[in-house]
């Protein structure tokens, strides 16, 4: 089986970036998959450590310093991602939207993650959008990306309960436990064809069990 290559794209510490690495290297990925590349568009970011504890390739695209389009930075991120021969994008804490033309070049191979249960609590503040309306249930969706912000088809859900005592401060690691499980999870169904798109709705071949 030839093992899949992902290319990530991070703007942060990385944690989800750090999650799949590792399983790629000893977990459900480690004969399906190979994360080739690390993209970060913000300087001094942890996750430029992480690709380099891993012998990962990272590659700094500053997008502060961009004066051109959306397109014309997303072709930066292009040409990068295919010196490596990726054929699935991970945005793994990636905080910028990415375009059309970006997506269409991938085939909508390009799959991201969220801390809420989508379509609720879209964008930057999930948690504390969450605790604000008082929720019982939160969670964890990854998704295929769409143009559109955290809105694409949506490959995998699990909730996670959020208690009267919750701050963003407990609740949001509560929640990373289980992203760092899903990201793997759902790349590991993309790796085996078990993944069928059908307008918004993704069909699973057989069970899924987190």
């Amino acid at each position: 089986m030839t093992k899949l290559k992902i290319g990530a794209i991070a703007s942060g510490s990385g944690s989800n970036f750090e999650a799949i690495v590792q399983s790629t290297e000893t977990g459900i990925l480690k004969d399906k998959a190979s994360v080739e590349v690390l993209i970060c568009n913000k300087p001094g970011k942890y996750c430029l450590e992480r690709a380099k504890n891993h012998d990962i390739p990272a590659v700094l695209i500053e997008s502060d310093k961009h004066d051109g389009t959306r397109e014309e930075f997303d072709q930066k991120l292009i040409d990068v991602l295919e010196e490596y021969g990726c054929k699935l994008i991970v945005l793994v804490g990636y905080m910028r939207f990415v375009s059309k033309m970006f997506i269409e070049h991938f085939k909508g191979n390009v799959i991201n993650i969220h801390p809420a249960l989508l379509p609720s609590f879209k964008g930057m503040h999930a948690h504390e959008d969450a605790l604000a309306y008082g929720v019982k249930v939160s969670g964890v969706t990854v998704h295929f990306v769409d143009p559109e912000e955290d809105h694409g088809p949506i490959i995998i859900q699990k909730a996670v309960p959020v208690y009267d005592t919750d701050t963003k401060e407990t609740l949001g690691p509560r929640i990373l436990e289980w992203e760092h499980k899903a990201f793997p999870k759902a790349i590991e169904l993309f790796c085996e064809n078990r993944l069928h798109v059908e307008g918004r709705i993704v069909r699973i071949d057989g069970e899924v069990n987190l």
